[in-house]
């Protein structure tokens, strides 16, 4: 007897809950035993760069395994504007609370997030087992997220801008208790996306408390305020550095800036810029601070025209700030271009290891601070002779090695290249480079003086000693 049609559609769809549940169960992390207690988000958007600090209590279940990573979900478009991600865990309660680094890297596995949202895997550095828990400190910096609305002011236009991102926390897990808190820069908030329960205190603008909110759970929101802070954005820094065992570490920065806000339409009037500074040109900016090392000298600021003298250099015992004006004060889409020079002292950056090697210890990143640079080139020269360079980088850089050659050189220099795109002010971070070198090639550009100086010489007695006039024949 042939199986009845109610018989074939009960079939069918088991078969289809069935393959749901395995596809499902394929994307789900090996740690399905995580779920999230409590989550607080605060998303600060005070500045040109959005930066989203997360507080996540984690726990693993009793009936799961140990779990050795959690992971963060992040949209694509996210991703794309993603800078940098950093974890730490925290122990203790208030004053004595301590924070260790925890190790974050991109995650291959398979997720059911929504409009395939990617996973970031943070590493435990102890299992967590089941029926414990553990809290995360995570910070991730987002950069080009700020979209100006509208895109074109005058000089005495404020800056409007939109930011978009979700009430809830993306998570592949579930969370059982989140919050949400966005921190603008002024009381002008144009408007918000409302998604009960919401409040507004002053600046901030808060989302939840949400319950039971499930895996890969989004609630599109969007908030439209005044931002005036400057856009400083790095569209190209190149960063030289030459080390001479002679004692200086020469530094060499040439950037390429633009103003990353809302476009500037119309003319410009000076008249009005300085007589009404307050509100004429709100979101320009006239300057920028550099934090450099302490004990900096011979600092020089100049662009193609020649050196530009608005500038103000304080050095301290921790560290020196050089404020710089632009021969023009910036408004949206305006570029321009500049060269920063200065001198440190090489006992303070060159060290010995223990094999006998020696290292450059410096900062990575860019010295401008609240800027994005979005191609960053570090050149480290190392002296005429050093051989097997090997640059150590906390994070992923390109990395690649050329010739450079300079005064009195013979077989060039050998210089250490790394490039990196999207950096902000969390990858000023120390980073070295190791070398061999043997001193005796620090004699050879003083030989090839003294060789060039007794040759002239020679030249000039055996100059002096020849008979060169023409005498008569006998």
């Amino acid at each position: 007897m042939p199986p009845s049609f109610q018989t074939l559609a009960t079939a069918t769809v088991l078969l289809l809950l069935f393959t749901a549940s395995a596809v499902s169960c394929a994307s789900l992390p090996p740690e399905d035993g995580i779920r999230i207690v409590s989550a607080e988000k605060r998303i600060d958007l005070t500045g040109p760069i959005v930066k989203v600090y997360l507080t996540l209590k984690v726990e693993n279940v009793a009936a799961a395994s140990d779990a050795s990573q959690v992971l963060l979900a992040f949209t694509p478009t996210e991703v794309q504007h993603l800078a940098i991600v950093k974890a730490t865990r925290a122990e203790g309660k208030r004053k004595k609370k301590t924070y260790v680094p925890l190790a974050v890297e991109a995650s291959d596995l398979a997720t059911s997030a929504p409009n395939g949202a990617n996973l970031y895997s943070v590493l435990l550095d102890a299992p967590l087992k089941p029926g414990e828990t553990i809290t995360l400190e995570v910070l991730y910096v987002l950069t080009h997220s700020l979209e100006p609305f509208p895109a074109e002011i005058s000089q005495s236009e404020s800056q409007l801008v939109y930011y978009r991102d979700s009430a809830v926390l993306l998570s592949p897990y579930h969370v059982l208790e989140q919050v949400t808190y966005i921190k603008m820069p002024s009381n002008r908030i144009e408007s918000f996306t409302r998604v009960d329960p919401t409040s507004r205190a002053g600046t901030e603008v808060k989302y939840g408390t949400y319950s039971n909110q499930a895996p890969n759970s989004y609630l599109p929101i969007l908030v439209h305020y005044e931002n005036n802070r400057p856009f400083a954005v790095v569209e190209e820094l190149v960063r030289k550095v030459e080390i001479s065992h002679w004692g200086n570490v020469q530094i060499t920065e040439h950037y390429k800036l633009r103003h990353g806000g809302a476009r500037h339409k119309g003319v410009f009037s000076r008249l009005e810029f300085q007589s009404r500074p307050s509100i004429s040109g709100a979101s320009s900016f006239k300057n920028l601070l550099a934090r450099l090392p302490p004990r900096v000298h011979s600092v020089y600021y100049r662009d193609e025209i020649g050196n530009i003298s608005t500038s103000h250099l304080r050095i301290g015992s921790h560290k020196s700030e050089l404020e710089i004006e632009p021969r023009y004060p910036l408004f949206g889409g305006w570029h321009c271009t500049f060269t920063i020079g200065y001198g440190l002292p090489l006992q303070d950056f060159l060290f010995e290891s223990d094999d006998g090697r020696r290292f450059i210890n410096l900062t990575f990143g860019c010295p401008l601070l609240d800027t994005v640079v979005d191609d960053l080139t570090i050149k480290v020269v190392l002296p005429e002779g050093s051989k097997n360079p090997q640059p150590i980088v906390p994070f992923a850089t390109e990395k690649h090695l050329e010739t450079s050659y300079s005064y009195l050189d013979v077989v060039g220099r050998t210089t250490v290249v790394l490039k990196k795109n999207n950096v902000v002010g969390e990858h000023n971070v120390p980073f070295q480079v190791y070398y061999e070198f043997n001193p005796i090639f620090m004699l050879a550009e003083p030989m090839m003086l003294t060789s060039a100086v007794l040759l002239f010489f020679v030249a000039c007695i055996a100059y002096l000693h020849m008979d060169l006039s023409i005498g008569k024949s006998s």
